[in-house]
């Protein structure tokens, strides 16, 4: 096994938790930040996340924080685990307490808005060239937490970097694969939610299983397009982060965005239904980025364009789901 590491969790969402969970299951000294003092005091007194990972029990020893210098002090790797449109804000925070002399790796899915940056590129921006990876794939973090076989993609154009963190995030329930397409691991882990609140909205509107496959099938399509024109390699999308995740978060119960899209589907407005979760839902903001992008690529993006429309436009999701089927025929 790799040399033990000291480890900063950056953000106390049921992911970050669950990574923390799993890391510190594994011997490593882990430290979870969170930037609430009163959730981070509410998890030490229940030994439980309430608020992001209800009923996966938080181990006694178990090192929690608000304290960033209290997260990074002599950390040797760093897991970014902030929600996409608030990780440049943390990032900042992080410079100024001095950046660590560590490894840092990504596993937010989002596409930042306004600068269309990958979460990657958000790193880099302010933190500049430190040691740097990402990692993404099917992983609903409850079914992680309570040791459901998992498996996931650690991607980096320092192949060397990849495979230590693949050793060392891998479990025996938690399985890691390598590879150095970081761009198609975040186009695929990001682009996936914005299906899956179609899918949603699909369950919402009572249709079946043959719409919902046209739409994971055609969704991907739209997605290897917009990865392809970003400069990923199209295979890597029928890979973990492409096909595994966009399944995963179209059918799962525990798919964030998949229950937005079907709240939406019976007919409540989005405001509403974002009221009544804690949670970040990254499809939504992610939509508008890859709405833009597919406008900057010349990229045809149907599905994404109707979303868009759905979420931001206030079109109803009847309509938008009559326009798709009455395009222009074509080949497949």
């Amino acid at each position: 096994m790799t040399k033990r590491k000291k480890i900063a969790v950056i953000g106390d969402g049921g992911w970050g938790t669950t990574l923390g969970i799993v890391l510190y299951n594994k011997g490593f000294d882990v430290t979870l930040w969170g930037l609430f003092p009163d959730n981070i005091e509410l998890i030490k007194a229940r030994k439980e996340n309430i608020k992001f990972l209800p009923g996966v029990k938080i181990p006694d020893k178990f090192k929690l924080t608000s304290s960033l210098d209290e997260a990074l002090a002599g950390k040797e790797l760093v897991v970014l685990a902030a929600p996409s449109q608030f990780l440049r804000g943390v990032l900042e925070m992080i410079k100024m307490h001095k950046i660590p002399a560590a490894e840092f790796v990504s596993v937010v899915k989002g596409i930042e808005n306004n600068t269309l940056k990958r979460m990657s590129e958000v790193v880099r921006d302010i933190l500049g060239e430190q040691p740097l990876a990402v990692l993404s794939g099917p992983t609903i973090a409850l079914e992680v937490a309570n040791g459901a076989p998992t498996t996931a993609v650690v991607a980096s154009a320092d192949p060397e970097l990849a495979k230590e963190l693949q050793e060392i995030f891998m479990t025996e329930r938690f399985r890691i694969y390598t590879t150095d397409d970081v761009i198609g691991v975040e186009v695929g882990g990001s682009l996936k939610n914005i299906i899956a609140i179609a899918a949603g909205v699909c369950d919402g509107l009572g249709f079946g299983t043959n719409a919902k496959a046209a739409l994971l099938t055609r969704g991907l399509v739209e997605i290897i397009r917009l990865g392809a024109a970003m400069g990923a390699r199209p295979e890597t999308f029928y890979g973990l982060s492409g096909l595994g995740d966009l399944t995963t978060t179209c059918v799962s119960q525990y798919s964030r965005n998949r229950w937005l899209g079907e709240e939406i589907g019976k007919g409540k407005k989005l405001a509403d239904i974002l009221k009544e979760t804690d949670m970040v839902v990254e499809g939504v903001a992610t939509a508008r980025s890859a709405y833009d992008l597919s406008k900057k690529y010349g990229v045809e993006m149907p599905i994404t364009e109707e979303i868009f429309k759905v979420l931001y436009e206030n079109k109803d999701p009847k309509k938008a789901v009559r326009d798709l089927m009455i395009r222009a025929p074509k080949a497949e």
